[in-house]
């Protein structure tokens, strides 16, 4: 679901299928939440509470200032990471280490926004919890959740989503059009025309259809199921096939059946239609969490009675039964089973007795994905990587979860965390892997597991050490070898967050570690670790002999992108030292090393260094081009903590020629520095120190701080855009009126409503169609929340719409 209106933060997915019905849940879930801080939709699984809840969200994007945001927490297994899972669904980069509902809250203190926590009921107590944190912290914060039961919270308005209104069974015959009234019917033919193009519901099959939706009790997601079938059978076989079904359930009973059970029975019915290797299939890809590629597929899941090469045919299979959704492009195609599905599957899988081996299959095939990453990372696939590994993260949480909970596999978990390092860091996303890695490394069994496949070196690269025969250590210290990588790994993350004192104390055990095992990788990691913490502590002496150390240690142990990664801290140390022949050479070799690979994330940030050197040198314009070629770089990670540092850097270059311009971006700089909690170039402040200053004494007091907030009013992307002199849309004025939520043609046929006129009236006065017609009126209905043609006559008149009424 994407908005169209200007200035507006609406963070929801796209709606893949035609939204229908619900107008009267919809109005009254708007008028609670004009009461209420919390409102929970509470209902089956099945009955829509998601797609309600979206709708309402788009439908108030308007009136939530600091947008609509959509928390999914179906696939989230870890408590411990709510918090987490709601700073990146609203994309918050925290690198500071305070807690982390702290910094959330901070955050919202002084937003206006709506919060929608998707399907909180295996995490009741940690939702309501945080609920009420936030809505105790933020008062223009409204929250939305959808749950199986009420989240128990002081002053939570609780509204049960019923099943779609259907028609009575009383033995008199309806007309077609007033069963077409009834939103269960209407989705029935929505639904069934999708798979057979020009199913309408007529006199012949109006019985049959208002049978069927009511054998379903009228949940949205049974009606889905059940209309895929008519790809093969007409609707009487349909309804002659729920009717069996049904009736065998109750014994005999024609009673109608508690919502429950009936939706269990269609996924019951669903699960008997597919062939025995689907439904093994079916149950397999219930590990999976949040969604998966036909790769993943057939790794994990093939074996015991499935070919590799038959994956492809059943996943086809699945799709076409509906129990798998097809995600994606045409170029990127995922999969992902509904909640719903999915629970159903892994209780299948359980009662098979393989989910153990499953699960493993599951950390296996991510534990080498993220090797695989991490081995790819610096060279011409990066971003695609990126993208990849971003799309798995619920999976590669569900992998870490199993090597967390489960006997003898930390040191798997501990080599997963690190090799996703990289990841971790352009994500922005900090605290979780330290999470991860603390639960690992504090794990009793870490340092005594035995080594498999997914616990291989992990240090500077995945070509930190040599590969071959003499390439790794004995078996006897992989897990020394794990649990030093892991301590690097997190204490590099705990820089990057100031946490030095804690970060010394791993750098410690790591040294002690790396005494009892061969090969440069580890010392050399150890030695970056150290002179990146010795920069920032503002030590230039000290952090350029620990920074040419860990060239050197680089170099031995063969790894590239642990050394282009410390040449543009090294480049930076000689800079702040005065050395700038030695800082452009080591620049330059960094570039021409990242050049050769294709790489963007290292060209990116040693473009961002190297632009600062060359405007100090003079060249102001050579500069500002370095720092806009980086932004470039960053755009298909959206590293918003390296666009911030540049953007920072556009605003110490402007200051002399364009103060005005400088301030503007200084503005902007502290509202993205907010989100971090610091900005994070100490060692370069000085830079901002004397730059402001300037900007200040060319423009006066008065005129920069005007300037000054201006840049503090933009968005993110308005901030942006102006770095890279692109057009930014003036800020819409904050006392200007709604725009009218009809569009012009629906206008002109609310006023013909409002008139008294009916749809086939309407449809010849303005000739169009009559199905035309009751479409528009439909949406009229649909949008302004009503549910009956005398709402819209009533609100007509109190907009001042009709014909001589005053406006």
């Amino acid at each position: 679901m994407t908005t169209t209106a200007p200035n507006v933060s609406c963070h929801l997915p796209a709606e893949l299928n035609s939204f229908i019905g619900r107008r009267h849940e919809i109005a009254e879930v708007k008028r609670l939440l004009s009461d209420a801080r919390l409102v929970t939709l509470i209902g089956v699984g099945g009955v829509g509470k998601t797609r309600l809840a979206m709708r309402v969200g788009f439908d108030l994007r308007r009136s939530y200032p600091d947008g609509v945001w959509l928390v999914e927490l179906a696939g989230l297994e870890s408590p411990e990471l709510l918090v987490q899972t709601v700073m990146e669904c609203l994309e918050i980069q925290d690198r500071s280490v305070r807690p982390s509902i702290e910094v959330l809250t901070d955050h919202l203190r002084d937003k206006r926004m709506l919060l929608i926590l998707d399907n909180c009921e295996h995490l009741l107590d940690e939702c309501a919890a945080v609920a009420e944190t936030l809505m105790r912290a933020a008062p223009g914060l409204r929250i939305l959740a959808t749950s199986r039961q009420t989240l128990g919270v002081v002053g939570e308005q609780m509204m049960p989503v019923p099943p779609m209104p259907m028609p009575e069974f009383d033995g008199s015959r309806s007309s077609t059009d007033s069963l077409k009234q009834f939103d269960a019917i209407r989705l029935f033919a929505d639904r069934s025309q999708s798979v057979l193009p020009g199913f309408e519901v007529t006199d012949d099959n109006q019985d049959s259809v208002a049978r069927i939706v009511r054998r379903l009790d009228g949940i949205p997601l049974a009606i889905e199921l059940a209309a895929v079938r008519l790809r093969a059978i007409s609707v009487e076989q349909l309804l002659a096939r729920l009717d069996d079904r049904f009736r065998l359930l109750t014994m005999g009973a024609r009673t109608a059946m508690p919502r429950q059970q009936t939706l269990r029975a269609l996924i019951d019915w669903s699960y008997g239609l597919c062939t025995e290797q689907e439904r093994l299939l079916w149950a397999r890809l219930s590990v999976f969490s949040g969604g998966l590629d036909l790769e993943a597929a057939e790794h994990v899941c093939a074996g015991d009675g499935i070919e590799p090469d038959e994956v492809v045919d059943l996943v086809v299979g699945l799709v076409g039964k509906s129990v798998l959704a097809r995600e994606g492009d045409q170029t990127t195609v995922r999969y992902r089973l509904l909640e719903t599905i999915r629970q159903y599957g892994r209780d299948r899988l359980r009662e098979s007795g393989d989910e153990a081996a499953l699960r493993a299959r599951h950390r296996d095939w991510f534990a080498d994905l993220a090797s695989r990453g991490q081995r790819e990372w610096f060279g011409p696939d990066q971003v695609a990587w990126f993208n990849r590994l971003r799309a798995e993260h619920g999976n590669f949480r569900s992998a870490l979860d199993y090597c967390l909970t489960t006997p003898g596999e930390a040191v798997r978990g501990l080599a997963i965390a690190t090799a996703l390092r990289f990841y971790w860091i352009a994500t922005g996303s900090l605290r979780e892997p330290r999470d991860w890695l603390d639960r690992l490394l504090a794990a009793g069994d870490a340092a005594a597991s035995p080594a498999g496949p997914a616990a291989g070196p992990a240090a500077g690269d995945a070509a930190a050490l040599p590969t071959g025969p003499a390439a790794g250590p004995a078996a006897g210290d992989a897990a020394a070898t794990a649990r030093a990588n892991a301590l690097c790994v997190n204490a590099r993350l705990a820089v990057l967050q100031s946490d030095f004192a804690l970060a010394a104390d791993m750098l410690e055990e790591a040294r002690e570690l790396a005494k009892q095992l061969d090969g440069a990788a580890i010392p050399a990691e150890i030695s970056y670790v150290s002179g990146l913490m010795t920069l920032l502590q503002r030590d230039i002496t000290g952090a350029a002999a620990l920074l040419e150390e860990a060239v050197a240690g680089y170099r031995e142990a063969d790894a590239p992108m642990g050394v282009v990664n410390t040449l543009l801290y090294l480049a930076t140390a000689h800079s702040l030292l005065g050395h700038p022949d030695e800082a452009v050479t080591r620049f330059k070799e960094g570039l021409e090393a990242c050049e050769a690979r294709a790489d963007h994330w290292f060209r990116s940030y040693t473009l961002w260094v190297y632009g600062i050197e060359v405007w100090r040198e003079g060249d102001v314009a050579r500069g500002v081009e370095m720092e806009r070629e980086a932004i470039r770089l960053k755009r298909p990670f959206d590293d918003r903590l390296g666009t911030a540092l540049c953007i920072e850097a556009l605003a110490w270059m402007a200051a002399d020629g364009t103060p005005e311009r400088a301030a503007v971006l200084f503005g902007a700089s502290q509202e993205r520095w907010r989100s971090f909690g610091a900005p994070p170039f100490g060692y370069l402040s000085s830079h901002h120190d004397a730059s402001e200053a300037l900007a200040r004494e060319r423009l006066g007091e008065e005129e920069f701080e005007a300037a000054f907030r201006r840049g503090t009013e933009f968005t993110p992307a308005d901030a942006l855009a102006y770095a890279m002199c692109e057009s930014v849309k003036p800020a819409k004025p904050a006392a200007a009126a709604p725009a009218s939520p009809l569009t012009r043609r629906e206008m002109e046929i609310a006023r013909l409503v409002a008139q008294g006129m009916t749809n086939k009236a309407i449809a010849s006065a303005l000739v169009i169609a009559q199905r035309t017609a009751e479409g528009h009126v439909e949406h009229i209905l649909t949008k302004l929340g009503f549910n009956s043609r005398s709402q819209i006559a009533a609100w007509v008149g109190e907009q001042g719409l009709l014909p001589g009424s005053s406006p």
